[in-house]
């Protein structure tokens, strides 16, 4: 207990440190979404760096003419981007919300003289799911319209709704093309917005509670983990294992095949590897006056280590996304060359510009040279002095034979210029496994290739590597833990003590996957149940000696000693209700728009406020938790149109929903409720506005009580505190 008491200390006195330091820069922190893009810029930092201008000026990675306009995009803040979720089935009613409420009122509005200009969408991300605007925060808080605004994207963002992310980040996970089926591993992970996408992809059918798939997120920092876990419980996923490694000698893991332990190997790999960062100079104006080429050369040898480690891990078939928001080609073309070639053929450059059209790139380049910090050019490795070998590597120069460097399709690559579409800068290249990696072809006496991969593990006895192979598999490294020890994560047996109680109280459906569920303690009561897919089960179980997991499963119970008295003392939780429905076939009342709205905004409404039919359900069913469904009615256009389940309680003559405060928020939204912060509002007032003959009722929350009342009391309602505005 005093080993938890002081991790909880630490971690929260890492946040509120972090926490001081945004607002030190003029950011204002929410937790899990800092909105740096909307906010002031850095006046006292001169953003010019004569050696960065006169690199790439020499380099020709910018067409001929628009180096003045490519230098003039660099100096201007970076828009902020927004992206919709788009696995939930709730992201068309936010794409709705938003173009037709708020969008129309941003459009028209004048702030200072200054006409707004409207949020557009990115051309090329599918759907119309991702946002790009130029308003800042100074701006969105001079207008209530756009107060409001701020308002509803910073509580959608925290709920898992929207995702501040920048526009070229959303880039790798789409080129994946990514299936439900598909084990999926990000190799350097934090903070998460690019692991969030490929957990919506996996997700992209909301049908299926347990998709075969799976993502394992790692990074190599024990603290950017846990931001990582916090992206990622956003969006209550059974499918998401977080791990803490060296990207650079992440463990081969094994699973149970047929009843035979073989190798995992992975469809696909998101490989977005550390880097110098000089495409991110909109946004991190400290590179302006940190930039120097010795960046890109220390990282190329760990840039190549990663990305040899990934390949190695890809299954046959499968694609690898490596990308970088560097421009450098020393980080970029030079890495992507030292894997072709020593692949020998076993990887091969895909052509990835049908898949995202509308987005602007240049081709990678096939031609550049390497510079020493102090302004020193070499052109082929032949031309670098002994003494500068440790700092320059022959996998920096582009091959020397032309018909080795045509075979590569360099051009394949995709670099995007931050003045082509106003974004940052980045790169990225696909790469497709068509056979096993050469130095993984050599097998022990008497065994043989696991059928459809023929790869096996990269131990030193099974490899032939030749001393100054770069592009080699990594030395075997002993696996080092870091941070703090994480509490177990222990499965549960299909004949625990505790499942009679929920199978009978829940009338749970006979194909529930009891063995999924798990718990974080050996001993003592079982506090929390989680839940993970079948695969991931099997990743855990045989790898926990492996790997140093941080965390994974979705939570669907809590323990309530008062729900013993009723029949089980596990309550259902929110954040994997959508997990658990599919299985559960007592205790439901459905519910309608008008029963969604009472019960969101009042604390313990009387099972009278609700409608008749749902009244009746209710009156049915003995104290307990509940889940309440509201399924969407195709005539009513105005009603939202996919389905809600809230966890909530029935008690004696009230009911109540347990939902947390920002997911209230976004669900009273969804049902034409508008919740904003009241800044007028009297102290130690909770007032409710409803305006009559709109489709939109608005509540309004005075300041004080906004952070602290996460619903609205029904007795403030029956004692006059609820204004009924007739219009």
């Amino acid at each position: 207990m005093i080993i938890f008491e002081f991790r909880i200390f630490i971690y929260c006195d890492k946040i509120k440190s972090l926490f001081l330091k945004c607002k030190t820069v003029g950011i204002v922190p929410h937790m899990g979404f800092f909105w740096q893009g909307w906010g002031a810029g850095y006046a006292e930092i001169i953003k010019e760096n004569k050696l960065f201008e006169h690199y790439y000026t020499e380099l020709k990675i910018v067409p001929e003419g628009e180096f003045e306009e490519f230098m003039e995009a660099m100096r201007e803040p970076l828009p902020a981007t927004i992206r919709i979720t788009g696995y939930k089935s709730h992201a068309k009613e936010i794409l709705h919300t938003l173009k037709e409420k708020y969008f129309k009122e941003v459009q028209d509005l004048e702030v200072d003289g200054q006409k707004i200009e409207a949020p557009q969408p990115l051309s090329w991300y599918p759907d119309e799911l991702a946002w790009h605007t130029n308003l800042s925060r100074k701006i969105l808080r001079k207008s209530p319209l756009l107060e409001k605004f701020h308002q509803f994207l910073v509580s959608e963002t925290e709920s898992g709704n929207i995702s501040r992310q920048e526009a070229v980040s959303m880039i790798p996970p789409l080129l994946l093309k990514i299936e439900p089926q598909h084990k999926i591993l990000d190799m350097c992970a934090a903070p998460g917005s690019k692991t969030a996408q490929l957990i919506e992809m996996v997700h992209s059918d909301m049908d299926v509670p347990f998709p075969e798939g799976f993502v394992i997120a790692n990074d190599v920092d024990n603290k950017r983990c846990y931001l990582l876990v916090h992206q990622a419980k956003r969006l209550n996923s059974p499918c998401i294992m977080v791990v803490n490694h060296d990207a650079s000698s992440i463990p081969r893991l094994y699973f149970d095949q047929d009843g035979k332990k073989d190798i995992l190997f992975y469809d696909r790999i998101l490989c977005d590897v550390p880097c110098s960062g000089d495409g991110t100079m909109r946004k991190n104006i400290d590179v302006w006056k940190k930039w120097t080429t010795s960046n890109s050369l220390q990282l190329h040898g760990l840039q190549i280590r990663i990305a040899v480690r990934g390949v190695e891990q890809l299954a046959v078939g499968g694609r690898m996304v490596y990308s970088t928001c560097s421009l450098n080609p020393i980080e970029d073309e030079a890495v992507i060359a030292a894997l072709l070639e020593k692949s020998e053929g076993a990887l091969e450059l895909a052509d990835a510009s049908p898949d995202l059209p509308g987005l602007k790139y240049m081709p990678g380049i096939t031609s550049w040279k390497v510079m020493t910090k102090e302004g020193q050019w070499y052109s082929d490795w032949s031309e670098v002095p002994t003494s500068r070998h440790t700092q320059i590597r022959p996998t920096m120069f582009p091959p020397t034979d032309p018909e080795k460097l045509a075979n590569m399709k360099l051009e394949r690559c995709m670099r995007i210029l931050p003045h082509h579409q106003n974004t940052g800068g980045f790169f990225v290249a696909v790469l497709v496994k068509k056979a096993p990696m050469p130095w993984n072809r050599r097998y022990p006496k008497g065994e043989t290739p696991a059928e459809g991969n023929p790869s096996v593990p990269d131990t030193p006895d099974l490899l032939e590597v030749k001393k100054d192979n770069v592009c080699g598999p990594p030395p075997p490294k002993k696996m080092k833990l870091f941070g703090f020890k994480e509490d177990p994560f222990v499965f549960l047996t299909e004949d625990d003590p505790i499942f009679p109680s929920i199978q009978a109280f829940y009338d749970l459906s006979p194909d529930f996957p009891k063995l999924n569920v798990l718990t974080r303690t050996h001993e003592g009561k079982k506090r929390q149940l989680y839940m993970v897919s079948k695969e991931l089960r099997n990743v855990l179980l045989n790898n926990s000696e492996r790997m140093k997991v941080i965390n994974t499963g979705v939570k669907v119970w809590s323990r309530n000693t008062d729900g013993e008295q009723f029949g089980c003392a596990f309550r259902l939780a929110q954040e994997g209700i959508y997990t658990l429905c599919p299985y559960i076939r007592a205790r439901i009342i459905n519910i309608c728009v008008e029963d969604v709205k009472v019960l969101l905004t009042q604390e313990n409404p009387f099972l009278r406020k609700l409608g008749d039919d749902a009244h009746n359900q209710a009156k049915k069913l003995g104290m307990g938790s509940i889940v309440l469904r509201y399924l969407p009615d195709p005539k009513d256009l105005d009603a939202p149109q996919c389905p809600i389940d809230l966890c909530g309680w029935r008690g004696k003559t009230s009911i109540r929903a347990f939902v947390p405060r920002n997911e209230r928020l976004h669900y009273l939204r969804m049902v034409g409720v508008e919740v904003f912060h009241d800044k007028q509002g009297k102290r130690n007032d909770c007032s409710t506005e409803i305006q009559e003959g709109s489709t939109e009722d608005a509540v309004g929350l005075s300041q004080e009580h906004h952070s602290s009342v996460p619903f609205y009391d029904a007795a403030a309602a029956e004692t006059g505190h609820l204004e009924v505005l007739v219009g």
